[in-house]
């Protein structure tokens, strides 16, 4: 089974793709852990990742697109993927060559959304960054809903409940229960 699970920042995807990969007993693929993991790297590719990520912009899908499939290729997700906050825009979704099964959209109020990333306290998680990554998901990731929508395997989940709300209602949606 492969999961995609997408919603603004702060929606709480991460959280749900864990419990989700948990539950069935498969791997989560957090795109945005890949790339602020490679960001990290003391290498020519992981310095210009940081530096995309620090300006708040989100990385360019060539490059994304490179890191994901690598990870995908490996042995950890044959059995099954529940993938995190990705696809970002309508050509990654078009690039991404695998048969996705659902795609989770967890709906969540931008101002919900902030409150939760300040929180965080993330080097990256300024307020300046976060508006610049909420305006970058209005504008690119929104149709990606639709892309998903149109092939009748988008659900949408209330993301403003409890993390367990969430999760059951997530397993309701999926038949899991």
């Amino acid at each position: 089974m492969k999961i995609i699970v997408l919603g603004p920042q702060g929606s709480g995807k991460s959280t749900q793709a864990k419990l989700l990969a948990d539950f069935l007993g498969i791997a989560s693929l957090s795109v945005g852990d890949l790339l602020y993991f490679a960001s990290q790297e003391e290498s020519a590719q992981g310095q210009k990742i940081k530096e995309i990520m620090d300006s708040g912009q989100l990385v360019n899908d060539e490059l994304t697109m490179e890191i994901l499939k690598k990870q995908l290729d490996s042995t950890n997700y044959q059995k099954g993927v529940i993938i995190d906050g990705f696809p970002r825009c309508l050509t990654q979704a078009e690039a991404l060559d695998t048969q996705i099964d659902k795609v989770l959209y967890i709906k969540v109020s931008d101002e919900v959304g902030r409150q939760r990333l300040l929180k965080r306290q993330r080097r990256d998680d300024t307020l300046e960054a976060i508006n610049q990554r909420l305006e970058i998901y209005h504008q690119q990731t929104v149709p990606v809903l639709d892309f998903y929508k149109q092939k009748g395997i988008l659900i949408e989940v209330d993301g403003e409940q409890s993390i367990e709300k969430i999760h059951q209602d997530i397993l309701k949606l999926l038949d899991l229960n």
